[in-house]
């Protein structure tokens, strides 16, 4: 069973950058296409970025192109997203995502990581 675990989150001001890193183990690190998903509260989780098996394609919702980077390192079996120009709109929890069938690019994603937070503060 893989295990996804993020980590990276923490308090910024606007206009700051963060990184956000997802540890991959359990299984092996090339069979899973990842993602990244956010949740804010009261509101239901929603995606933000995602990348093929071989990390050729990326994904992004238009919220957030131009501004997150999703990248994958195999040799470390971690995904990334770098996040830049940061707003508040971004707070959330940020989740990691992996699927072995599909892009993860909605909820039906078969699993997922505990989530870290992302506090914009203006």
């Amino acid at each position: 069973q893989v295990h996804l675990v993020e980590t990276g989150g923490g308090l910024v001001q606007t206009g700051d950058s963060l990184r956000l890193s997802c540890a991959v183990s359990g299984d092996t690190f090339k069979s899973y296409a990842m993602g990244w998903f956010r949740q804010a509260p009261g509101r239901e989780r929603e995606f933000v970025a995602a990348i093929s098996w071989s990390g050729d394609h990326s994904y992004y919702a238009d919220s957030v192109k131009g501004r997150f980077t999703i990248s994958r390192d195999s040799a470390k079996s971690a995904v990334y997203l770098q996040m830049n120009s940061l707003k508040s709109e971004d707070t959330a929890v940020y989740y990691c995502a992996a699927d072995r069938l599909s892009i993860p690019r909605t909820g039906l994603t078969a699993h997922w990581g505990q989530g870290t937070q992302v506090t914009v503060s203006s």
